[in-house]
C-alpha cells in the first residue's frame, strides 16, 4: 500500500519473523489446551512489541496507531488468541494509563506495561452491565484515602495474568440522580481482588477471560485514574478508549480473515477436482475473489481509522466502521474457506476451523455489531456523511 511507510513496513516484516519462528508453531496446541501464550508475549515483548504506540519516554517503540494494527493483524492470520490478548494489553490495559493517567501514575505503570514485564487488563463489562455499560453496578465508597470497592466484572481478557486492571465503579450520583463513574486502577496482590475462574470459549481459547470480584477491596486514592480531579467522570474515558479499542479489534478480524484466505487460496490451487485445480472451478474461484475484495477493503477501513487517530483527527465514526466490516469479513471470510477446503476445512488439522471459532469474538467484544451500527448511525445523524 502506498501510504505505508519504512517504519510501517518493517514492523510488518519483523513480526512475521517471529510470528513464524514463535506464535503460528504453537497455535493449534495452544487452542487445545487453553494455555496462555507466554512464549510469544515473552518474545513480542523482548523486540519492544507490547508497547508499539507508547512514547519512548514511558518506555515504548514511540511508533503510531497505524503499526500497532499491523502488528495485531499479522499476529491474527496465525493466532487470534496471541492477538486478542495483545490488543487487549496495549489498546485497553495501557492506553488509558498513557491518555489520561497523571504523569506519576504514567511513571509508576507504563514502563512495565510497555516493555512486556507486566501485563494490563481492563474491567467494564458486568453481569447486567453490557451494551449497556451506565448501567454497572460495582460501586466505590471512598474511606478516608481509599476508595472500598464491591462488585464484579465480567470476560475480563488477561484478567489472571494482569498486573494492572482498569476498571470503572460508581462513586456516586449527580444533581439529577444519575451515576458518576470513575475510573481506577487495580493492582494484582490487592487484597479483597479476587480472581473467577477461567471461562471456557468456541474460540480465543488460549486467551485467559474470567471474571474479576472485588470483595471489600481497598484501593488509594491515588490510584483514581487521573487524579482525584477525575473522580465522578471516567465514563467518558472509558468510551474513548473503546473508540480506540475497536481499532484493534478490526485489525484482529482483518487479520484472521488474510489467515483464512493465505490457507484456502493454495489448497484450491493444489486440489484437483474435474480434470484440473479447483481453483480454476467458477463456484470455488468466486469465493477466492470475494474473500480478497472484503479483505481489501477492511484493510483500507482499519489502516484509515488509524491515520485518523494518528493525525488526532476525530476518527470514533471510521473505527466503528473498521470494527463492524472487518470483523463481519472475519467470520465471512473463515466461514468461505470452511467451504472451499470441504472436509479438511472442518477438521483441526488444517486450522481454518480454529480461524472460523475465533472470528466470531469480533462481532461481540468491545461493542456488537448491533452497537456498531448504532454508533455510526447515531454520527450521521448528528454529522452528515462527512463529504
Amino acid at each position: 500500500m502506498l501510504y505505508l511507510q519504512e517504519q510501517h513496513l518493517m514492523i510488518r516484516q519483523t513480526v512475521r519473523d517471529v510470528v513464524a519462528k514463535v506464535v503460528a508453531p504453537k497455535a493449534r496446541e495452544i487452542d487445545e489446551t487453553c494455555a496462555f501464550p507466554w512464549d510469544a508475549v515473552k518474545a513480542l515483548g523482548e523486540l519492544g512489541l507490547l508497547g508499539v504506540p507508547v512514547p519512548e519516554k514511558y518506555g515504548g517503540a514511540g511508533m503510531d496507531n497505524l503499526s500497532n494494527s499491523i502488528l495485531i493483524e499479522e499476529v491474527a492470520r496465525h493466532c487470534g488468541s496471541t492477538a486478542l490478548t495483545i490488543a487487549a494489553h496495549v489498546g485497553l490495559g495501557t492506553y488509558p494509563i498513557l491518555a489520561f493517567g497523571t504523569e506519576e501514575q504514567k511513571m509508576r505503570w507504563i514502563p512495565q506495561l510497555a516493555s512486556g514485564q507486566a501485563i494490563g487488563a481492563f474491567g467494564l463489562t458486568e453481569p447486567d452491565a453490557g451494551s449497556d455499560a451506565q448501567a454497572t453496578k460495582t460501586t466505590a465508597v471512598r474511606d478516608g484515602n481509599e476508595f472500598v470497592v464491591n462488585g464484579a466484572k465480567m470476560y475480563c481478557t488477561n484478567g489472571s495474568y494482569a498486573s494492572t486492571i482498569v476498571f470503572t465503579a460508581v462513586t456516586g450520583t449527580d444533581a439529577a440522580g444519575r451515576k458518576q463513574i470513575t475510573a481506577f486502577v487495580v493492582e494484582k496482590g490487592t487484597p479483597g481482588l479476587v480472581q473467577g475462574k477461567l471461562e471456557k470459549k468456541l474460540g480465543m481459547r488460549a486467551s485467559d477471560t474470567r471474571m474479576i470480584h472485588f470483595e471489600d477491596c481497598r484501593i488509594p486514592v491515588a490510584n483514581v485514574l487521573g487524579g482525584e480531579v477525575q473522580i465522578g467522570v471516567g465514563f467518558k474515558k472509558f468510551m474513548q478508549t473503546l473508540d480506540g479499542g475497536r481499532i484493534s479489534i478490526g485489525a484482529l478480524g482483518l487479520g484472521i480473515a488474510q489467515g483464512a484466505l493465505d490457507r484456502a487460496l493454495p489448497y484450491a490451487q493444489q486440489r484437483r477436482a474435474f480434470g484440473g485445480p479447483i481453483s480454476d472451478l467458477q463456484g470455488v474461484a468466486f469465493k477466492l475473489a470475494d474473500m480478497a475484495t472484503w479483505i481489501e477493503g477492511a484493510r483500507h477501513l482499519v489502516y484509515h481509522a488509524a491515520m485518523l487517530k494518528d493525525a488526532d483527527q476525530p476518527f470514533a465514526r471510521q473505527a466503528s466502521m473498521a470494527k463492524l466490516f472487518a470483523s463481519e469479513v472475519g467470520t465471512k471470510a473463515s466461514d468461505m474457506a470452511i467451504q472451499v477446503m470441504g472436509g479438511y476445512g472442518f477438521v483441526r488439522e488444517y486450522d481454518v476451523e480454529r480461524l472460523y471459532r475465533d472470528a466470531k469474538l469480533c462481532e461481540i467484544g468491545e461493542g456488537t455489531s448491533e452497537i456498531q451500527r448504532m454508533v455510526i448511525g447515531r454520527s450521521l445523524v448528528k454529522d452528515g456523511c462527512g463529504f
